[in-house]
């Protein structure tokens, strides 16, 4: 399985995956771990690659995504966006009512 079939087949094993550097628990940059407090504060479940653990999906996902940088957080299999986005959508409520429409807020 080459690296895009394997992006494929992880957004669609889940309606939220985050693609970081490290992981959720020892995050290996801000931006990732600014991310991730923001899923965590919307209660959401999410999956997440650790784009250090294989290069390959790492320079595969530039090219899937059209964005450059890391961390990408996917929802339904669509790129909402890396860490400014994110944490805008979080402060405006926007990321909470799109990760419950997906699915993934835990009550």
């Amino acid at each position: 399985m080459d690296a895009i079939e394997r992006i494929k087949s992880q957004l669609s094993g889940t309606p939220v995956v985050l693609y970081m550097k490290g992981t959720p628990d020892f995050p290996q940059c801000g931006f990732s771990a600014q991310t991730v407090s923001a899923l965590r504060a919307c209660k959401a479940q999410f999956a997440h690659v650790n784009i250090f653990e294989d290069p390959e999906v790492r320079e595969a996902l530039k090219t899937y995504s059209n964005w450059p940088t890391f961390p990408q957080l996917y929802v339904n299999g669509e790129l909402v966006g890396g860490c400014d986005i994110t944490m805008e959508m979080y402060k405006n409520g926007e990321l909470r009512q799109m990760l419950a429409e997906a699915g993934a807020v835990t009550a």
